[in-house]
């Protein structure tokens, strides 16, 4: 997968994303969606793949992690998460077993474990 967002348009992004968690107000929804599809696009190149299908709706959905890839209907592999709780796993603000533990998190499937992939320290 070829990367669209830029690491520098990446990081701006998820700087103001920052900004706004912490004068608590909500990021603007451009920012918000180019530092998932920024996350999500770094979390394909760590693990290609087409074996979990991970979705962070209504932003943007990726396969990764090697193994039997999937091609038509709903994956045997998925997870999916809000974009506030993808950026904090993908930043290392949060740990994937207290978001699981959360109910942030839907995983279903054998493979839809995340946690050594994450953080991803863009």
């Amino acid at each position: 997968m070829a990367r669209r967002i830029g690491t520098e348009a990446g990081r701006a992004a998820l700087a103001a994303v920052a900004a706004a968690d912490a004068v608590q107000t909500a990021p603007a929804r451009p920012d918000l969606a180019t530092a998932v599809r920024y996350l999500l696009e770094l979390l394909a190149e760590k693990a290609p793949g087409g074996t979990v299908e991970v979705r962070v709706p209504p932003f943007g959905a990726v396969q990764v992690i090697e193994g039997p890839r999937h091609t038509r209907g709903t994956p045997p592999n998925v997870v999916e998460l809000d974009a506030a709780t993808w950026i904090a796993l993908a930043t290392g603000a949060e740990a994937w077993p207290d978001a699981v533990a959360s109910g942030r998190i839907l995983a279903s499937g054998t493979r839809a474990d995340l946690s050594p992939l994450l953080p991803l320290r863009p």
